[in-house]
C-alpha cells in the first residue's frame, strides 16, 4: 500500500496539464496582450482633431511673438474643444476674426458649430469655417464638398472669411496619412479646385513648414491662388513653405487667454475685410 501510493502521486504529478489544462492557453493569450503597442491607447477618437493639434509635438512652443513689422490684427479658432465660446468677452479683448472647425474628414460635424460660428459674427466679428483633412478616408474633391454642405461655405456679406484646408499631421496614424509626397499634392489640389468650383472662392490653407517639407517634398504650386495661415508657436514666424513670401495668417499660440489658439493676421482690419470680401 505505501509504494502504491507512492507511485499513484508520483503518476499524478507527471501530468500537470490534466489538473490545469488550460493554462497554456492563459499564458499565450497574455504574451499576445503585452505584445499590443503601448501607443495604441494614445490615438485618439475620430472627430476630435483640430488646428494645431500637432504642432507642439513636432514643432514645439515658444514665447511671444516678437513679429512687429506690421499692424496685425488678433484672432481666435475653435473647434469642440471649447464647447461654447465667450464671444463677448474675446470681443472685449480685442479679438476681431474668428474660425469655428466645421468637418472632418465625411464623418464629423463640430456639434457646437452653430454657436461658434454665429457667436462671433453675432458679437461683430468676421468669421469663417475650417475643415479637418483625413486624406487616408475619402478623397480631397469629396471632403471638400462635405465641407461645403456642412457650414464651410462662402457668403459675400463682408464678414465671411473664405473655408480654410486644415491639412497637418494625421493624429490618427502616420504622419502623412500612408501618402508619397506627390499623392498628397494630387490630393490637396482636388479639394481646392472643388471648394473653388462650390464657392467661387479659392480656400486658405493651413500648415505648418515642417509637415509641408515632409509630406509634400515643399511643394510651391498652391501659393499664387492660395492665402497661407501659417502654424509656429514661437516668437517668430521662422521659415515659410517654399512659394509663399508672406503669410496671410500665423497661428502663434495654444495657450492665449479665453481660448487656446490665438492668432495674428498679417495686417489691420481693413485687409480681413478685404479678404472675406474676396
Amino acid at each position: 500500500m505505501p509504494a502504491h501510493r507512492f507511485r499513484s502521486r508520483t503518476t499524478h504529478r507527471s501530468h500537470p496539464s490534466k489538473r490545469f489544462p488550460a493554462l497554456g492557453t492563459l499564458v499565450a493569450a497574455f504574451s499576445l496582450l503585452l505584445a499590443v503597442p503601448a501607443q495604441a491607447a494614445d490615438v485618439p477618437a475620430r472627430g476630435s482633431a483640430h488646428l494645431g493639434m500637432g504642432v507642439v509635438a513636432h514643432d514645439g512652443q515658444g514665447g511671444t511673438p516678437a513679429d512687429s513689422r506690421a499692424t496685425q490684427t488678433e484672432g481666435v479658432d475653435v473647434s469642440s474643444h471649447q464647447g461654447n465660446v465667450a464671444w463677448a468677452t474675446l470681443w472685449s479683448s480685442g479679438v476681431k476674426w474668428a474660425y469655428a472647425k466645421a468637418t472632418e474628414g465625411t464623418y464629423y460635424t463640430n456639434p457646437y458649430f452653430a454657436q461658434q460660428y454665429n457667436g462671433s459674427y453675432n458679437v461683430g466679428m468676421i468669421r469663417g469655417a475650417y475643415h479637418f483633412a483625413t486624406p487616408d478616408t475619402t478623397t480631397g474633391a469629396t471632403q471638400a464638398n462635405y465641407f461645403v454642405d456642412h457650414g464651410g461655405g462662402w457668403s459675400q456679406d463682408g464678414r465671411t472669411l473664405p473655408g480654410v484646408l486644415d491639412i497637418e499631421w494625421n493624429p490618427y496614424g502616420a504622419s502623412c496619412y500612408g501618402k508619397t509626397q506627390s499623392a498628397m499634392v494630387s490630393w490637396i489640389s482636388s479639394f481646392l479646385t472643388q471648394y473653388k468650383a462650390r464657392t467661387g472662392r479659392d480656400a486658405v490653407i493651413y500648415t505648418a513648414t515642417t509637415w509641408w517639407t515632409e509630406c509634400t517634398g515643399n511643394y510651391a504650386g498652391f501659393a499664387t491662388a492660395t492665402p497661407l495661415w501659417i502654424a509656429r508657436y514661437a516668437t517668430a514666424v521662422g521659415t515659410l513653405p517654399a512659394g509663399w513670401g508672406y503669410y496671410t495668417m500665423w497661428q502663434y499660440t495654444s495657450s492665449g487667454p479665453t481660448v487656446g489658439d490665438h492668432n495674428k493676421f498679417n495686417g489691420a482690419l481693413d485687409r480681413v475685410v478685404a479678404l472675406a470680401n474676396g
